[in-house]
């Protein structure tokens, strides 16, 4: 099923997750929301969102060099220590099903983050996990500036 299809089949729910998880990303700081889609893709394999979320933010700023580490964040210097908690806090609910302990990923997440931005963060990290599953779910694999355009069609 393609990005067109999708719409087409649940066009006011389609509409409403879009404009919900466009107001969910649009409520933390840009560079951090774009390394938390790009980590979760990664880890759910979803090569669609990957595409789109690493031109995303290499059209905000974000380096290659930060890119490219973020499959290796534990080791790789150039994240603040934000930036950590929050990578963390991705990896430990993507990766629920695990079963790792999500304490010292909370710990560091409230050292960094305030109650609100928690749940913020929570909620992005909701989101992009949804979009994977629909992406993957439905072998989706679209160029970056259509999903785009069509994202901002649907939130309109």
């Amino acid at each position: 099923m393609n990005a067109n299809e999708l719409f087409a089949a649940a066009p006011e729910l389609m509409k409403k997750w879009t404009a919900t998880s466009l107001a969910i990303a649009s409520s933390l700081e840009p560079t951090l929301i774009g390394l938390v889609e790009i980590r979760a893709s990664q880890i759910n394999g979803c090569a669609n969102c990957l595409n789109m979320h690493t031109a995303d933010a290499r059209a905000k700023g974000e380096t290659e060099q930060r890119i490219y580490l973020l499959s290796a964040w534990h080791e790789a210097p150039c994240y603040t220590d934000r930036e950590r908690a929050a990578l963390g806090w991705t990896d430990a609910l993507t990766r629920l099903c695990e079963g790792h302990s999500l304490e010292s990923a909370r710990e560091a997440l409230k050292a960094q983050f305030t109650k609100e931005e928690q749940v913020k963060l929570t909620l992005m990290i909701s989101a992009i996990n949804g979009w994977n599953r629909i992406a993957v779910g439905f072998g989706m694999f679209i160029d970056a500036a259509e999903a785009k355009s069509a994202a901002q069609a649907a939130a309109a």
